[in-house]
């Protein structure tokens, strides 16, 4: 292989990578247009290699190319939450049953090094750390489970799922803290169901980790609003 290829190989693996931490992390917003110019500039790609990340990323659920209006981050509308929120349960449940039936021992070696990241970011309060550990923690279940039909809808509800929950990787109170804790104590308990091949125990973990995270992710859909209080207070922070 030239140094040719090998650059543009390496600039393509980063284009990909980069886009997906950047969309899972929300610093592109959902519906943001993406600017193929300055990519091509920015990662030393031609148009094409540009254009073939866009179609993975797009394949996988990350981005929307639109005719005439370009490629831009895949949106969340009103639609996209209210069916996100009734299928992922059952989605969920289903791929810890098949994680536990199937799963590989490389792939469980995989699961508990992610674990250890994912322990370390709560130590550290690292909230991107946190999402991209998260997420990938459960495309590892994802991949034990290898259904061909759930993995691509396992795929596309991580995304949002990612998106959605940001806030319950950034504790604002001691609930929230205490919540974030027994989400890495979940996981835990994922691992040793799965090595147990406990399939009840995983589908029990699964309802109990949605609803930690449900509430969260409530807050980011419909934050709370300012306190009257709050509202009707003057520059110099008297009441009007």
């Amino acid at each position: 292989m030239s140094s040719q290829e090998v650059t543009l190989r390496s600039g393509k693996a980063a284009l990909y990578e980069d886009l997906k931490r950047l969309i899972l992390t929300m610093e592109l917003d959902p519906d943001e247009l993406l600017d193929e110019a300055s990519l091509t500039g920015q990662y030393g790609l031609s148009r094409t290699p540009v254009r073939e990340v866009f179609q993975r990323l797009a394949g996988e659920g990350y981005l929307e190319i639109v005719e005439k209006r370009g490629v831009r981050v895949i949106p969340m509308s009103h639609s996209t939450l209210r069916n996100f929120f009734l299928v992922a349960p059952m989605i969920y449940a289903a791929t810890g049953r098949l994680a536990v039936q199937n799963f590989k021992p490389s792939q469980m070696k995989s699961l508990k090094e992610t674990q250890k990241r994912f322990r370390k970011a709560v130590q550290t309060r690292d909230a991107e750390a946190l999402a991209l550990e998260n997420n990938r923690f459960h495309e590892i279940m994802g991949e034990m489970a290898a259904n061909p039909y759930l993995q691509p809808s396992l795929g596309r509800l991580l995304i949002d799922h990612c998106r959605i929950g940001h806030t319950f990787f950034r504790p604002q109170n001691e609930d929230m803290e205490r919540r974030l804790q027994l989400a890495a104590e979940h996981h835990d308990a994922f691992i040793s169901a799965i090595e147990a091949r406990d399939e009840q125990k995983v589908v029990d973990l699964v309802f109990e980790h949605w609803e930690l995270s449900r509430e969260n992710m409530e807050i980011f859909i419909a934050p709370q609003g300012l306190k009257a209080d709050d509202l009707v207070q003057s520059p110099e922070g008297n009441k009007l």
